[in-house]
């Protein structure tokens, strides 16, 4: 703005030559077309600022223009007809029912956990922004499998906190399974503030609002095996030290460990953290390396295979889709209530832990060798030093306390499971004639 001006200040307020000094008049008029200019200029300006102002105003919900904040959009809700939706989606329909909110309901375990409950008969409201980390398409195809089993996905932000209480307002839910992420750990070095922006800041506005609900829910929530970081003991278990992330991921998600430790103790909110282990299946993640091992074999592309230091194996502790669910839901079956009433704590409440991984980790190379016999295809393996891009060499998870205390036992080796992660996409892709990345 400044610039302007000094420009407009530049220019000779009369062209020509005019001896000014020698006619008074004609100098004073000359000022005064000089200031009625700037006054027309400021009022544009101002007029200008006003409706800028009109259009952004609080009804139309704005959101802040961050590239590190690349999910948040302006969203519509609210109404009769949304409140209907949302009401009868989150309906009880069994003996002894739970109504849960699912954020990241159109996420790969998010729509498998959605889907789930609403099968034995709980109220089920999803929440979600569909943001294009990956193919939000994919997103798309799960929203519409869930709203054919009567699943009703809320599209918005777990940052906006108008939104939550809302939801809040419109039903009185028991429990959330908070799901919603920034997923990924290579990513983290491009967008690091989209991590910090649903990892932390999204956790932080989910149980603010949680805890001045009354009755306050009780919550699971998705950690990582990520926060056992550069642990070199194995199997990991919940004893160990979770101080050394090896990833921006990583550690946004043992901060969310410790955000939920310092809200269960001042707010009486009870609190289930699920640290999982490679999650894989049917209406995966794109990202993710089974995945984008198998698109790129098809394609005849090279797929790269990492190994550590001194050829070290890269090995990972594959977990199926369907037994990361029952753990899921079996969190949610033994979560006790939340202690505090209107914001305040008024006894100790539940605060837990669980790995929920497969127990056998599998090297990456036997992965490929799986999908190269699925497929048919010899793939063109690309062997490559693992980077240092917050990957780990490997993963194993002691599942004994989830084992205990939730009756969490994985049954689906990878074999198997990758068998049925095959048979989807082929009819996902293929059958569909979509294109895969």
């Amino acid at each position: 703005m400044s610039k302007q001006m000094s420009h407009l200040d530049d220019i000779p307020s009369t062209p020509g030559k005019f001896k000014m000094e020698k006619s008074p008049f004609v100098h004073n008029r000359l000022r005064w077309h000089s200031s009625l200019a700037k006054l027309t200029f400021w009022s544009f300006i101002f007029l200008g600022l006003i409706l800028i102002f009109f259009f952004r105003s609080p009804s139309s919900n704005p959101l802040p223009q961050d590239p590190s904040r690349r999910s948040l959009r302006t969203y519509n809700w609210g109404g009769p007809a949304w409140e209907k939706r949302v009401r009868s989606s989150a309906r009880v329909r069994s003996h002894n029912g739970i109504s849960v909110l699912v954020t990241g309901a159109a996420g790969f375990v998010g729509t498998h956990v959605s889907a789930a409950l609403k099968r034995r008969g709980d109220g089920v409201l999803g929440l979600d922004n569909f943001n294009d980390y990956y193919d939000p398409s994919l997103k798309r195809a799960r929203q519409a499998l869930l709203e054919r089993s009567g699943v009703f996905i809320v599209e918005g932000d777990i940052n906006d906190s108008a939104l939550l209480r809302k939801l809040f307002e419109v039903v009185a839910f028991t429990h959330v399974m908070h799901l919603a992420a920034q997923a990924g750990v290579r990513y983290a070095m491009e967008n690091p503030g989209s991590y910090v922006h649903s990892n932390i800041a999204g956790l932080v506005s989910l149980l603010e609002v949680c805890k001045s609900a009354n009755p306050q829910p009780a919550i699971v929530w998705a950690s990582s095996s990520s926060v056992y970081g550069l642990n070199t003991k194995v199997p990991f278990s919940e004893k160990d030290r979770t101080d050394q992330p090896a990833s921006l991921y990583a550690a946004t998600k043992k901060a969310g460990e410790e955000i939920a430790h310092t809200y269960n103790h001042i707010y009486g909110l009870s609190l289930t953290g699920l640290r999982f282990f490679t999650v894989y299946g049917p209406w995966g993640r794109p990202d993710m390396a089974y995945f984008f091992f198998t698109r790129d074999i098809l394609k005849g592309k090279s797929i790269p295979i990492f190994e550590a230091a001194n050829h070290g194996t890269v090995a990972r502790d594959f977990t199926y889709i369907d037994d990361i669910v029952k753990g899921c839901l079996a969190a949610l079956d033994t979560a006790e209530k939340s202690t505090g009433s209107g914001g305040k704590k008024k006894g100790p409440a539940q605060l837990r832990v669980y790995n929920l991984g497969n127990t056998s980790p599998v090297p990456v190379s036997d992965l490929v060798s799986i999908l190269e016999r699925l497929l048919k295809v010899n793939a063109k393996r690309d062997i490559m030093k693992l980077p240092r891009n917050g990957d780990v060499q490997f993963t194993h998870a002691n599942i004994s306390l989830a084992q205990r205390e939730l009756g969490y036992k994985p049954s689906t080796d990878l074999q198997t499971g990758l068998k049925k992660f095959v048979r989807w996409y082929l009819s996902y892709y293929n059958g569909g004639k979509k294109a895969a990345g």
